[in-house]
């Protein structure tokens, strides 16, 4: 039995893929622990029997403006988020590296406490990239940019890591995972396992009115995830007219955890909720998604070969977007410009050209061929046995 601990910020995205990747440990009969500074979330989506979850500090999120785009929202985000919540966490990790005491830490790769305590304490450790943006290098072209972060990144070690140490926090050189497959991300990316989306069933709280649905009619769902309830208001209403016109063939199911859409007449063809049990509504049958491209978001559409409408807001979403666009699996609109004529446009472009279709097909094969979950755990399994041998430290994908 191996011992792995996984360390995630409290973000819904950087948590659910790492839900079935614990569960095939422990279904394995390894023991897993988490820390994370809400475990209240690690425990509602994990479910009954994830593992002890350890707390640990965290950083507020300060608000973004909304107005803010491209390199001044990333480094915003490095800023005001990312790098104050790796010091906020790093003597959480610590002290549940010594609580637990792992074989192998398991670091979300915005969660960089964990690589660089692992490091500091010469443990392996794993990154976890629940989003594949970071293999494009989205600061490409911006030197300054990319010579701040690195300042940084270097003065953060001092802080909470191994001064000596040399990696980045957010590329372990003994073990990637990428919960994406090339087919999507666009290139293989040497030392980087594609693993696949991690679609495994998951606790849902989310109650749905399926005698709602329609069997004449194909289901359009829109979702901007969990954290744009906020900056999301004016897009979700063009969505709904636009849908609206095309009732006639077309049952809108829209999120809004926010509640920013007021009701209005003639709202029966278009049904607003908090929230929908996701995974169970792909299954039974969406013709398509229209969403933020979250990479979450995207892989569940893409894993059940639905194809999408996608409105990048920020962070990593435009480089998302972008690979749908590329892969022939859906149309991109602007966030921000997005009319009634340009959504009935793009919706009705991802229902009627099959090629689309085709294009999410080819990713949907991709994905299932993968591995997912499974494939993710016996990596972990592989570097655990690795660092056990008195070679040790074996770095890339087996």
């Amino acid at each position: 039995m191996s011992r792995f601990l996984f360390v995630v910020p409290p973000l819904v995205g950087h948590i659910n893929p790492t839900v079935g990747v614990a569960a095939e440990l422990v279904a394995s009969g390894h023991a897993v622990a988490w820390v994370c500074p809400e475990p209240a979330l690690v425990s509602r989506l994990a479910g009954p029997g994830a593992g002890p979850v350890m707390a640990c500090a965290g950083a507020p999120r300060g608000e973004r403006p909304a107005e803010l785009r491209g390199p001044e929202a990333l480094k915003f985000l490095w800023e005001w988020y990312l790098l104050p919540l790796a010091e906020a966490m790093a003597p959480g990790v610590r002290a549940a590296v010594e609580t637990f005491r792992p074989d192998v830490v398991v670091a979300d790769q915005q969660a960089f406490a964990g690589a660089l305590i692992a490091e500091r304490l010469g443990l392996p450790w794993a990154t976890s990239a629940t989003t594949s943006a970071e293999f494009t290098d989205p600061l490409a072209g911006l030197p300054k940019v990319g010579q701040w972060l690195q300042q940084r990144l270097a003065a953060l070690r001092e802080a909470v890591g191994d001064p000596s140490g040399t990696a980045d926090p957010r590329f372990s050189p003994h073990l990637v995972l990428a919960f994406s497959t090339p087919e999507l991300a666009g290139s293989a990316h040497d030392g980087v396992c594609w693993v696949g989306p991690s679609i495994t069933a998951r606790p849902s709280t989310a109650t749905f009115p399926w005698e709602w649905l329609d069997a004449g009619r194909t289901t359009v769902l829109v979702t901007l995830g969990t954290a744009n309830a906020d900056a999301g208001g004016r897009f979700l209403d063009v969505c709904r007219s636009a849908l609206r016109e095309r009732a006639d063939r077309v049952q809108a199911v829209i999120v809004d955890p926010g509640g920013v859409l007021p009701a209005r007449d003639g709202d029966k063809d278009v049904l607003i909720v908090p929230s929908v049990p996701q995974l169970s509504l792909l299954e039974r049958g969406v013709g398509a998604v229209v969403c933020h491209a979250g990479h979450n978001s995207v892989c569940e559409a893409l894993w059940h070969g639905v194809p999408l409408v996608v409105a990048p807001i920020r962070d990593d979403q435009p480089v998302v977007a972008g690979q749908v666009v590329d892969a022939g699996a859906g149309v991109r609109v602007r966030f921000g410009r997005a009319t009634v004529r340009k959504l009935v446009s793009a919706v009705d472009s991802v229902l009627d050209d099959s090629g689309y279709r085709v294009g999410a097909d080819r990713i949907r094969t991709a994905f299932r061929s993968a591995g997912g979950a499974r494939a993710a755990a016996l990596r972990l399994g592989e570097l655990d046995e690795t660092f056990r041998q008195p070679a040790g430290m074996k770095g890339g994908c087996p």
